[in-house]
């Protein structure tokens, strides 16, 4: 499709994609990279939503519309991908102000300023902020696995355990963070000697399945305000970035392969510019990465209409 065939896809279609292809890098953890047990993550997870834009284009948009949460908040997580951990902290507490009701924001606050600290693993407004979340949404992930870290740091190793078991029994059978919240139980039980192995299983055991197929799986439709974000932007932009964070995506996949999920969002992506090739291309890497998934990679991508 060209540059003008996109430019004409209504705009809710345009700001789906967007969202989709978001949704693909942005789980919203921590714990998707494997953490020294004792300490909380030192990098972050992955491209979160403001990832996908320049700082420089949301740092204008915060400037021209300085009550715009989400502005504020793509502007946070743009900042903590460029590991400006500071500066991160500081966008999300604007936003916070903002919108004080959103957990979100609360965890990914709390998140930036442990990243930010540069002695504390785990510095009081850091743990305020995760306190927050909690008490906004006491499922909110990532405050969960943060308050436990912070269990953990204290000294309390079973009770950090048990907080990260139960996370893993409400964690999804398909999320993306289960893999290295179980190692991550794992180190601790074993420098600790807490026995682990069975109660993992047992968490495992618990895990809600998904809901729904994985090519429709956690993808939000625009909001109003992610409408009204995506008019404001120039239809240029709108095709670079639609087309960008497609390729960005691909360029992840093509780097880290085990991710059968990432590839039906790619697939979709690719549906949904009308590159039924790129489509077919993306299905067949896809196979070839996922030889244990093929199955249900094609079962997936027959739904989205790719063979």
């Amino acid at each position: 499709m060209t540059q003008e065939a996109i430019a004409r896809l209504p705009l809710g279609r345009i700001a789906l994609l967007i969202a989709a292809v978001i949704a693909a890098f942005a789980v919203g953890v921590a714990i998707m990279r494997a953490p020294a047990p004792s300490k909380p993550p030192s990098e972050p997870v992955a491209e979160a939503e403001g990832g996908m834009f320049s700082v420089e284009t949301l740092e204008k948009r915060t400037r021209e519309q300085p009550g715009d949460v989400s502005g504020w908040q793509m502007l946070g997580a743009a900042y903590f991908n460029a590991a400006r951990y500071d500066d991160a902290a500081r966008a999300y507490n604007k936003a916070s102000t903002l919108a004080p009701e959103k957990p979100g924001i609360w965890s990914a606050l709390g998140e930036a300023r442990v990243m930010a600290s540069q002695s504390d693993p785990m510095p009081a407004p850091a743990a305020a902020a995760f306190e927050r979340a909690i008490a906004l949404d006491a499922k909110d992930p990532r405050a969960r696995y943060f308050l436990a870290v912070k269990r953990d740091l204290s000294g309390d190793h079973a009770g950090a355990v048990a907080d990260w078991l139960a996370l893993l029994e409400d964690s999804p059978a398909d999320a993306p963070w289960r893999t290295d919240l179980v190692r991550t139980i794992e180190q601790v039980g074993k420098i600790h000697k807490i026995d682990v192995a069975p109660r993992i299983a047992a968490a495992g055991a618990k895990s809600p399945a998904p809901a729904m197929p994985a090519v429709a799986r956690g993808i939000p439709g625009p909001t109003a305000q992610d409408l009204a974000a995506a008019s404001a932007i120039a239809p240029s932009e709108q095709r670079q970035m639609a087309e960008g964070m497609v390729s960005r995506l691909e360029a992840r996949l093509k780097g880290s392969p085990r991710d059968p999920d990432g590839w039906l969002m790619l697939m979709r992506s690719r549906v949904t510019l009308g590159q039924p090739d790129k489509a077919s291309q993306a299905l067949k890497d896809a196979l070839a990465a996922n030889p244990d998934k093929a199955a249900m990679l094609r079962d997936q991508a027959a739904m989205l209409g790719v063979r």
